[in-house]
């Protein structure tokens, strides 16, 4: 086949598509609305949704063009959903004068290869699709072995958050190494700051002046593994005063209450309108506007994720300048707070104090495992000495310049830019 380039008319902005399947609550939907504010300062920049069943949570001010076709529904409901959107984004693309189209998450991937026309694709892999507890059973199956293998070949560049899922690209899926490219996400480092320092209200301000506060942000969900560290925190909480807040939402809300009862742990939970004292052990304060200034006062951020990509909470808690401590999960948390160590070849049994925060065991779901035991002893050794604190929070604060936003899209601009002049066969 003859190679194409690109041509974008002379003075004329390249027409740039993002494509998302839809606009809920969620880290890749953050990064969504990031990217839509920081590219349309160089290009013409319209976003796609599949559909608008949901609230546009992270509005960017760019134009929004929906499909207009829902979800859900029988097999046979689902496979003509995906061919009406396939068809109606090539569509869109022709109408547009795409030149290139970058989509976010499996689903919108899937629909921008297959509507490909003379325009560039670049899919952004928001985390470890190897290691996703979520893609499992057949159509698990079918996804890892058949969709992605044969779809994601097809892109001009495959971009991943984090260096780490680079290999399993390679050695899983089959992109070839001139296709791929890590760009971490990014953090407006500035902003986040400034927000931290935002005072509480009088009553949280009582609960965090009355001893240790270990803080935790993320959706109440599976991937981020949370009742296990609520296993850490009863035997903590049994040797020395402790509170732990949990900032964010999710669905596991329930089981993650009753867990924490049934571990004999006081429960303050915002929804249930209750008045907040520092009487409580554990704090649910749900979604919160600001959550930097939850995060900033805490004496240490704990993360306990079973899987993430390059995760937004945790370089959030870098920027507040607070000692994290983090499961050595794939992907992310490794390259954030040990960026010049290697993935070890078994999982890490230990604390490793790394340069940048601490990066601990897996846990189980297991009580009483050896994990969760390392865990208790480490929040020990770090909310003893508060010089080691102190150390680890001012390096993070430091290594978060790394994730600024001006740095990040600078790397974008150079990589759409080229994949643009670049010939396709």
């Amino acid at each position: 086949m003859m190679s194409t380039t690109t041509v974008v008319a002379a003075g004329a902005r390249p027409r740039l598509l993002m494509i998302i399947p839809n606009r809920g609550l969620g880290g890749a939907q953050r990064v969504f609305h990031d990217h839509g504010v920081a590219l349309r300062e160089f290009y013409d920049v319209a976003e796609v949704i599949f559909n608008e069943d949901d609230p546009d949570l992270y509005p960017s001010g760019n134009p929004v063009c929906s499909l207009g076709v829902p979800g859900g529904g029988s097999s046979l409901a689902k496979m003509q959903h995906f061919y009406r959107r396939v068809q109606r984004l090539r569509d869109l693309k022709r109408e547009l004068g795409c030149d290139v189209a970058i989509s976010h998450l499996e689903g919108a991937d899937y629909v921008n290869l297959l509507s490909k026309g003379r325009e560039k694709i670049i899919i952004l892999i928001h985390g470890s699709k190897v290691h996703d507890g979520e893609i499992k059973g057949a159509v698990g199956w079918l996804r890892k072995r058949l969709l992605m293998p044969w779809l994601y070949q097809r892109a001009d560049k495959v971009v991943t958050v984090s260096r780490d899922i680079i290999p399993e690209m390679t050695e899983v899926f089959g992109v070839e190494a001139h296709k791929l490219s890590a760009i971490n996400n990014s953090f407006d480092v500035e902003a986040v700051r400034q927000r931290s320092i935002e005072p509480l209200d009088a009553a949280m301000q009582a609960v965090y002046a009355a001893g240790p506060v270990l803080v935790t942000s993320g959706r109440l969900a599976i991937q981020k593994n949370q009742a296990p560290l609520l296993d850490v925190f009863a035997t903590l909480r049994k040797q020395q005063s402790a509170r732990l807040v949990f900032i964010g939402d999710g669905d596991l809300r329930g089981e993650l209450v009753q867990h924490a009862q049934a571990l004999g742990l006081r429960v303050y939970q915002a929804w249930a309108g209750e008045q907040i004292t520092p009487e409580y052990d554990v704090y649910f304060v749900g979604l919160q506007s600001n959550p930097f200034k939850y995060i900033r006062p805490a004496q240490a951020f704990v993360f306990p994720s079973a899987w993430e990509g390059f995760p937004l909470a945790l370089g959030e808690a870098m920027t507040c300048g607070v000692a994290c401590l983090s499961t050595d999960c794939p992907t992310g948390p490794r390259e954030m707070l040990a960026p010049e160590s290697a993935i070890p070849q078994q999982p890490i049994a230990q604390a490793e104090w790394a340069p940048y925060g601490v990066l601990m065991p897996m846990l189980p779901p297991a009580p009483a495992a050896p994990a969760q035991a390392e865990w208790v002893a480490a929040l020990q050794k770090l909310l003893a000495d508060d010089a080691l604190r102190q150390r680890l929070a001012e390096a993070a604060h430091h290594r978060a310049l790394d994730f600024s936003h001006r740095r990040t899209f600078a790397r974008w601009r150079q990589l759409i830019d080229h994949t643009l002049a670049a010939p396709a066969a």
